[in-house]
């Protein structure tokens, strides 16, 4: 019998973290690792990012946004540990590239990498424990998107997504690796700058619908798994202050586009748990409006909230805070954050910190996360002084 207690134990908190004791339909799906926020800055006000300004990490929350950027390109790379009070090599990695065509449109590629550490196999034969090697499994996802100015204050973007799943296991045979397309529809609004008070102001809003796609199939004969197909929707308000600081203020609100899951009863009438309705993937994001079995207020318990807060000084330093919640029923949880930023000539270094409000342990809890962002306009404008300079000498 092959041993792989510890690949299971870290699966099942992977894969169903947001479970707690009295949570009984909490919707789950495949590659969920698609939903761990991944750069520093959003991580840093409670996981949101659909309404806040454009920056190279917008891929993942609203691409939308990268039509309003004033950078040109930029390069980012970010490392986020998992689970790291556990083990030391389980971690979510990021590689952004965004590029402006012209001042209307722009697009942006990225790569994530999820590794589940490596794991040891043994199997008892005679009484004796035999290693069997050790093996490391892995899903990533390819991405890349197209942004596009409809006027001076709204874009439109479209993303596609190659999304690969690797969590057999070589010796057992009937384990298969996995994979899926899926595609992102997003639109973003931005005012021009407004009177408010005695400062001006800039308001956003944004929506995002990420990851429609097919299911993913690991198992022939099996149930397939729902990718986390997910609805974003934001507003977000930024004071601007005559010594060249501001004040960001946003909100998101998420929606998992999954069916819930329904009790499965044996032919005695026996509970036997929870398991989501075995339909494609189109008719799955029509009726996770509602499908929940106790109506409409379930519904709504199946709707996240956060709210974030950005500080920013001269664009050379930002602190940040937030919020996130879910409802009890529906994972339990809660957390706040907090990060901060940094700018060294061409570089921004983001950091984030989450402590869980909330019984029910967060794989991220007291967990440094961090990104770089690379400015490669100003890489350019630098290389070039530097040429002139040796030029005059």
């Amino acid at each position: 019998m092959i041993l792989h207690i510890y690949f299971v134990f870290i699966f099942i908190i992977f894969t169903q973290f947001s479970f707690s004791q009295n949570s009984n339909r909490v919707i789950t799906t495949g590659v969920p690792f698609l939903l761990i926020t991944s750069d520093a800055r959003a991580a840093g006000m409670g996981e949101l990012g659909v309404a806040t300004s454009a920056d190279i990490y917008s891929q993942q929350w609203n691409p939308a946004k990268y039509a309003f950027s004033s950078n040109e390109k930029a390069l980012g790379l970010s490392y986020t540990p998992y689970l790291s009070k556990i083990v030391d090599d389980i971690f979510l990695g990021n590689f952004t590239y965004f590029k402006k065509v012209d001042d209307r449109s722009s697009w942006a590629t990225s790569l994530r990498y999820f590794s589940l550490g490596e794991i040891q196999f043994n199997e008892f034969i005679s009484g004796s424990i035999v290693d069997q090697g050790f093996q490391r499994p892995t899903e990533l996802t390819l991405d890349l998107s197209y942004a596009l100015k409809l006027s001076s204050v709204f874009s439109m973007a479209i993303a596609g997504r190659f999304i690969y799943s690797d969590l057999k296991i070589a010796i057992d045979a009937d384990t298969s690796s996995a994979s899926s397309l899926g595609f992102d529809i997003a639109g973003y609004y931005q005012s021009q700058s407004f009177k408010l008070n005695s400062n001006k102001a800039i308001f956003r809003s944004g929506i995002n619908i990420s990851n429609i796609g097919p299911r993913l199939n690991y198992e022939m004969g099996t149930q397939k798994s729902f990718i986390p197909t997910n609805l974003r929707i934001g507003f977000g308000l930024d004071l601007l202050y005559e010594d060249e600081s501001s004040l960001g203020i946003y909100s998101e609100f998420s929606k998992l586009l999954v069916p819930t899951p329904v009790a499965i009863f044996d032919s005695n009438n026996n509970f036997q748990g929870f398991r989501q309705p075995d339909v494609d993937f189109i008719n799955g994001i029509f009726i996770s409006f509602s499908d929940a079995p106790d109506g409409f207020s379930e519904e709504l318990s199946e709707i996240t909230a956060a709210f974030g807060l950005e500080y920013s000084l001269r664009d050379s330093f930002s602190i940040r805070t937030g919020f996130f919640n879910e409802s009890q029923e529906k994972g339990s949880r809660r957390y706040l954050t907090m990060g901060t930023g940094f700018n060294i000539n061409f570089i921004n270094v983001d950091l984030s910190y989450l402590f869980s409000t909330s019984r029910v342990r967060n794989p991220l809890e007291n967990t440094i996360r961090f990104s770089l962002s690379i400015n490669l306009d100003k890489t350019s404008i630098q290389i070039q002084d530097e040429n002139k300079n040796e030029n005059n000498l």
